[in-house]
């Protein structure tokens, strides 16, 4: 990886950033929950953004359409993420593994 990646991820990074502030307060605060839990226990995969990216898109969809944040993801933060990532190998899935060998 070189100086030119960095800063490019760098710029997509405070981009994303960006995007997330110009959601409506509950949006953020919900999205700032939702990242801390799939940076805690999330896919393995997160750091390519994909998955953060989607979820704004998501959220920006919801606003627009004048919808609560709560209407777009149930009551629960984490099944909803628990859902996002059913289909992917997580950090816990690592450290199963790693207890196993």
């Amino acid at each position: 990886m070189g100086i030119q990646d960095i800063v490019e991820g760098k710029k997509q990074w405070w981009a994303h950033v960006a995007r997330v502030q110009a959601l409506p307060p509950d949006y953020r605060i919900v999205y700032k929950e939702i990242q801390k839990y799939l940076f805690k226990v999330g896919p393995v995969d997160l750091e390519d953004g994909n998955l953060l990216s989607r979820i704004v898109d998501f959220f920006e969809e919801g606003a627009a359409a004048g919808k609560g944040v709560m209407e777009l993801i149930g009551p629960d933060v984490a099944a909803f993420c628990d859902n996002l990532m059913k289909d992917s190998r997580t950090n816990a899935d690592v450290y199963r593994e790693s207890l196993g060998e």
